[in-house]
């Protein structure tokens, strides 16, 4: 089978991935092998490429917003028949003994597993996975719709959900990109005014038609004060006036897994008031089938631009540059 193999973090314009020559994985006893169709392109795989997260071994195969078929089962697994469509996402296995698997917070598991990190993703034309950290996938969604929802919507719904808006409230997304421009769909369908707040042009214009209220660039203050905020974008000067535009008792929520250095706050202008800053860490199964069960129900419309399989590269050098409108499939296989 070919695959893309992570030959040493670069950026991404150095095209540091390798199209390689693999053997299709035997899935393990309680795993499936999956035939990927497509596999959405994260921010989480380009901080992969270019170093920002350290790769955990050699050779490892980015992606992880898989959308394919089960090809094959482990001779203990049953979940799913072969043939169905199913979906691997970031979280990939927790120990289930630890205090917060116990709590029922295994996104904060002490050794949890990650897929296209600690094991091969969906860059590749096939991926086993543990069959109980598979997603089953909503009927309304196409191969191309449904990847971007196992990462970036996943994530932008634990956020959403971190950042603890108010009924109706008012909303500030800074960034807008595969996983903001699914949250703010799903903000909007239940009441909140969103305003975004970003540099590009094309995601200024995909925000307005998604309903959302203003649009400004990326540092700058939004027209009223916000009850919650969720920063997307991986810069961590945007910080600063993301809690500066907080209400009293607003609540920023920081949803990537890498951000650069944050600037000092002040006290009584970014913390006093009851205001809040909060990160997110991956996210439980059941944020997962919770998001996938409302993106079918309102249902959401993801913006998508495909790249074949032969130019996943080239997905991760135009994600860098801000290049992506909505968020980048590769094509592994298929055309549903």
């Amino acid at each position: 089978m070919r695959a893309w193999a992570l030959d040493h973090p670069a950026p991404a314009a150095k095209h540091s991935l390798q199209l390689v020559e693999r053997h299709v994985p035997e899935p393990g006893p309680n795993e499936i092998l999956v035939k990927v169709q497509v596999c959405g392109v994260c921010r989480t795989d380009l901080h992969l490429v270019e170093g920002d997260l350290a790769p955990r071994r050699p050779g490892v195969v980015p992606g992880h917003e898989v959308v394919g078929h089960v090809a094959a089962q482990g001779r203990e697994a049953s979940r799913f028949a072969e043939g169905e469509r199913v979906g691997i996402a970031w979280l990939r296995w927790t120990c289930g003994v630890c205090r917060f698997c116990v709590r029922g917070k295994e996104n904060l598991c002490v050794a949890p597993l990650f897929t296209g990190w600690d094991a091969d993703g969906g860059y590749s034309e096939y991926a086993v996975v543990d069959e109980r950290y598979a997603y089953s996938i909503p009927e309304v969604f196409s191969d191309r719709e449904a990847a971007p929802l196992l990462c970036a919507g996943i994530i932008g719904y634990r956020s959403l959900r971190r950042a603890a808006l108010p009924p109706g409230g008012r909303l500030g997304i800074y960034g807008f990109g595969g996983s903001a421009h699914l949250t703010a769909q799903v903000a909007i369908h239940e009441g909140a005014t969103v305003h975004v707040m970003t540099r590009g042009a094309d995601a200024r214009e995909l925000a307005l038609s998604l309903g959302c209220a203003s649009v400004q660039g990326d540092d700058d203050p939004p027209p009223e004060p916000l009850d919650a905020a969720i920063l997307f974008a991986p810069v961590g000067t945007l910080v600063l006036p993301a809690m500066a535009a907080l209400d009293r008792g607003g609540r920023l929520a920081i949803a990537g897994i890498h951000l650069s250095d944050v600037p000092p706050l002040n006290y009584d202008k970014h913390l006093f008031e009851e205001r809040e800053l909060v990160s997110v860490t991956a996210n439980t199964r059941r944020d997962g089938e919770e998001f996938l069960a409302l993106a079918a129900q309102i249902p959401i419309r993801p913006t998508t631009t495909e790249y074949p399989f032969e130019k996943a590269d080239i997905a991760l050098e135009d994600l860098a540059r801000d290049a992506v409108r909505g968020a980048a499939v590769i094509r592994v296989a298929g055309d549903h």
